[in-house]
């Protein structure tokens, strides 16, 4: 089952990013974010209701909630969108991908968890791979400044959406059923969105393009809907730091996507950090005994 939610994370967010592309425009990326989760929200509260689920949790579990609402369903996707305003989709996906690192950080900052070493070993290769992989992005922008705005903004996204790991990982530990979680957390970075957009003063308005329609009912349902309940459903079965590998693949599919329609170069360089990071992700996955017979020998 692992594995399956480990894949289906991989396929659905490696697309999102270009979807999110598809979203900027004339509507502001705060409420763009809101229609995505807001319209996600109520899919998840629908499909618990008729599945009878106990939507009743404690206060105590409501603050977490809320908090990862900010860092899952809100400020880190503001950051998100504003970046891939500035920078190709495929490239913060790549910086994206630090939540592998992040995650290992905060696990072991929050939860004490120690650190393993093959993680970190695997995790290594993985970004070096995608800094293979983002570098025909880096040589055909002319704008160095923009980029670098944009890298910071990816970056500040990640690290909220790490914090939002650590929740998640709280809420797995006190029995807080993925979905209920989820639908709560979407409901309340909906809130902190509208009223953030009210507090701006900006009249609401929507695309009514089948462009954008269209991006939007596939953030809000396979994106968010199934895609943040199976990651967030791995976070409890594996770990944040295992499941934060996923943020190493699916760069590849965003960053094949792009070549298609934003002209991602794939230069030898960038196949050889592919195949680093697929190296990367199966030492991340090899049972711990495999990987310090391995380590022992190349020591030797």
């Amino acid at each position: 089952m692992s594995i399956f939610l480990y894949a289906l994370t991989v396929v659905i967010w490696g697309l999102t990013w270009f979807a999110i592309s598809l979203q900027l425009g004339p509507v502001p990326v705060e409420q763009s974010i809101a229609y995505r989760f807001g319209l996600a929200s109520i899919v998840l509260f629908a499909a618990l209701l008729v599945m009878r689920k106990n939507l009743v949790l404690p206060s105590r579990a409501h603050l977490r909630l809320l908090g990862q609402g900010l860092c899952l369903f809100s400020l880190n996707f503001i950051c998100f969108y504003f970046a891939t305003d500035k920078i190709p989709s495929g490239l913060v996906s790549v910086v994206f991908s630090l939540a592998t690192i992040l995650n290992v950080i905060n696990n072991r900052l929050f939860f004490k968890t120690p650190v393993s070493a093959k993680a970190v070993f695997g995790g290594m290769m993985g970004l070096f791979g995608l800094a293979l992989l983002v570098l025909p992005t880096v040589d055909q922008s002319g704008d160095l400044q923009e980029v670098a705005i944009g890298l910071l903004l990816a970056f500040c996204g990640t690290y909220c959406f790490s914090l939002g790991n650590m929740i998640g990982k709280w809420n797995a530990a006190n029995n807080v059923d993925t979905a209920t979680g989820n639908a709560f957390g979407m409901l309340y970075g909906t809130l902190v969105l509208v009223g953030f957009s009210s507090f701006m003063g900006q009249p609401f308005t929507i695309d009514l393009s089948p462009t954008y329609l269209g991006a939007l009912v596939y953030l809000a349902i396979p994106g968010s809907v199934i895609g943040f309940t199976a990651y967030l459903t791995l976070v409890g079965r594996i770990g944040p730091e295992k499941a934060a590998y996923a943020t190493v693949l699916f760069p590849v599919i965003a960053l094949m996507v792009s070549s298609f329609f934003e002209g991602y170069n794939w230069t030898p360089a960038a196949i050889a950090g592919l195949v680093i990071v697929m190296m990367g992700n199966v030492i991340v996955f090899s049972p711990a005994g495999m990987f310090g017979s391995m380590w022992r020998r190349s020591a030797v």
